[in-house]
């Protein structure tokens, strides 16, 4: 904010460190994502020994990397929260942050869109995707389309695999979201109506759900790879499952987080009935994610499942 009078309605924000920090911090998670899955020594590492900063398998840079961007969130949304208690937020200014929270949600959607878009082409389209088209017969990509001649994949066409039962816990991780979309509806009205100890109750119910549903997800994952026939390289349906699921599963625990920071706010005793754009955005998220959930719900468990008999 400029020292002088401010005579319009918008924020000029002040210099800040935090796009430099942040750009710095992707680019050192990128490198140590590639160490971790690759490695950049260019020289594999010897059965039993344990590999140097470089090599692959090693994870050191990617968590330095995931601790400096958890780092420039803190900071810089911590500086957000301050214009925001100084009078910075506008009207004006505040339709441009929701306008902003909707492109993002917007662009969260495009993203599953890509997970969908890749579940359906193995389902619908195998026998043209393993056809005689240019990619089918190269050397790069053949080996891989060859799992599309037959679908469902043997495995699962034979038995070996059975698929997940969407009406045991597929079924209660639902109604779990479900629950809490109404709670985080309830805690929303609440702080709507100046009701904070009932905001924080209804809102520290909805993270307890969120929890919940990534410990069962946490324990639905844990028991398709222990028998080791449905795991994320079995085979392409398998991809396909694993990469949407576990991204929307990535997405409920980043929701879980934005949540803590809204009841923690909200004991600090931040945030008023009037001005809670955080908790806004916060439960917009959240419902976002329980509507991709209702998605994959139909199609990835409960589709197959009723196709196939089980």
């Amino acid at each position: 904010m400029a020292h002088d009078e401010v005579r319009h309605d918008y924020h000029l924000v002040n210099p800040s460190p935090w796009p430099l920090i942040g750009t710095f911090s992707l680019f050192v998670l990128a490198v140590g994502a590639v160490i971790f899955m690759k490695g950049l020594s260019g020289t594999p590492v010897p059965a039993g020994e344990s590999p140097g900063l470089l090599d692959q398998g090693s994870y050191w840079v990617m968590l330095a990397g995931f601790g400096a961007v958890i780092y420039t969130m803190a900071g810089w949304w911590r500086e957000v929260v301050k214009e925001s208690n100084g009078g910075d937020h506008t009207p004006v200014v505040q339709i441009g942050l929701r306008y902003g929270m909707i492109l993002f949600i917007v662009s969260e959607i495009m993203f599953f869109v890509a997970w969908f878009w890749s579940f359906f082409e193995v389902t619908i389209f195998h026998s043209a995707r393993a056809g005689g088209t240019y990619d089918a017969v190269s050397e790069i990509w053949g080996p891989y389309l060859s799992q599309y001649v037959n679908w469902p994949p043997e495995k699962i066409e034979g038995g070996q695999v059975k698929l997940f039962d969407p009406f045991h816990l597929p079924l209660m991780n639902t109604l779990i979201l479900l629950l809490s979309g109404t709670t985080v509806t309830a805690s929303h009205h609440a702080l709507q109506h100046g009701n904070r100890t009932q905001a924080k109750n209804w809102l520290l119910i909805t993270i307890l759900l969120g929890m919940c549903f990534t410990g069962l997800q946490a324990f639905e994952y844990y028991e398709a790879y222990a028998g080791g026939k449905f795991t994320f390289t079995s085979n392409a349906w398998s991809n396909a499952f694993f990469m949407a699921t576990g991204f929307h599963g990535a997405h409920v625990i980043i929701g879980t987080i934005f949540l803590m920071v809204c009841y923690l706010r909200l004991q600090a005793g931040g945030m008023s009935k009037e001005k809670h754009l955080g908790f806004e955005f916060a439960a917009w998220y959240w419902h976002f994610v329980d509507v991709v959930w209702l998605f994959l719900f139909a199609f990835v468990y409960v589709t197959p499942y009723l196709v196939l008999g089980g």
